[in-house]
């Protein structure tokens, strides 16, 4: 069976913040909670992305690592990836809102596979419905008000570094109240709802609790779970001083390096033709 499952290595995730005001203008530093704001900001404001992403993410047997090549149109949504030679299209209402997907090894046809499918998730953290700022933006927005009037208790400043060739801000958000909790499933629940609901990543309830197999797995009512009680116990960012986004963004839990997302090459808003996201394009082999 083809590798379908490195398709949707994405982007996320967490793929982030952009705007296009920089707090570089300032003759002074910004505070922490300037630069996640405006961080959050620059979501609203985002229309398109290119970039190329490296992705380090903890699965059942090690570390996954994967690269890919990205364009997005945030709205309406549509993605385009290459991943060595596998080639995936994705726009909202076509195809049955199905992945149309050229890949690299047998059966060597192009295919329509759900997003949300075995095939495109298994041992893997984030799907296509990830993909971009939103999702991640809602993540950061969520800790940060969530912390409120103790946000500077959580959330630090340390700095400015050159990441991925680009001047960032970086910012470190350490959540020292970080465990476990348990969480009673309620009626038409499943693991993916319920990590939406918690803000918490549904891949980290796979591995503390050993006998859900995977995302597909039917939940009952009044089912005990062991969940996490933040998405993450450690997280470094590194904030484009310029565009306002994570060039690099580092999750730990417990156990230690959960996932990791490094961007380069990125364009924040290019032109991008509407052919680009058709089967048909003249640069895609679909």
């Amino acid at each position: 069976m083809f590798k379908t499952r490195v398709l949707i290595h994405l982007s996320i995730c967490w793929c982030f913040f952009f705007g296009s005001v920089s707090f570089a203008q300032k003759t002074t530093t910004p505070s922490s909670k300037e630069v996640i704001f405006k961080m959050i900001k620059s979501i609203q404001d985002l229309e398109r992305l290119k970039y190329s992403l490296k992705i380090v993410e903890r699965g059942k047997k090690g570390f996954n690592h994967y690269e890919s090549s990205v364009k997005l149109n945030r709205k309406p949504r549509k993605i385009y990836l290459y991943i060595k030679g596998i080639e995936l299209l994705w726009v909202a209402g076509w195809n049955n809102n199905k992945a149309y997907v050229k890949p690299n090894s047998f059966p060597y046809v192009n295919l329509s596979l759900d997003p949300l499918g075995y095939l495109m998730r298994q041992d893997q953290h984030h799907t296509l419905n990830e993909m971009g700022v939103d999702y991640f933006g809602s993540v950061i927005e969520y800790i940060a008000l969530k912390y409120g009037d103790k946000f500077d208790d959580y959330v630090t400043l340390a700095g400015e570094e050159r990441i991925n060739n680009r001047p960032c801000y970086k910012i470190i958000i350490d959540n020292k109240d970080f465990g476990y909790e348990t969480y009673t499933v309620g009626d038409n629940e499943s693991i993916t709802s319920i990590a939406r609901k918690l803000h918490i990543s549904e891949y980290m309830i796979l591995e503390v609790n050993p006998k859900l197999n995977d995302y597909f797995d039917i939940l009952k009512k009044g089912q005990k779970l062991k969940v996490p009680n933040a998405y993450a116990k450690h997280v470094t960012l590194y904030i484009d001083q310029l565009y306002f986004l994570p060039i690099s963004i580092k999750i730990l839990d417990d156990k230690g390096l959960f996932e990791q997302y490094d961007y380069h090459f990125l364009q924040v808003n290019p032109k991008i033709d509407d052919a680009e996201f058709t089967k048909t394009y003249k640069d895609y082999k679909f």
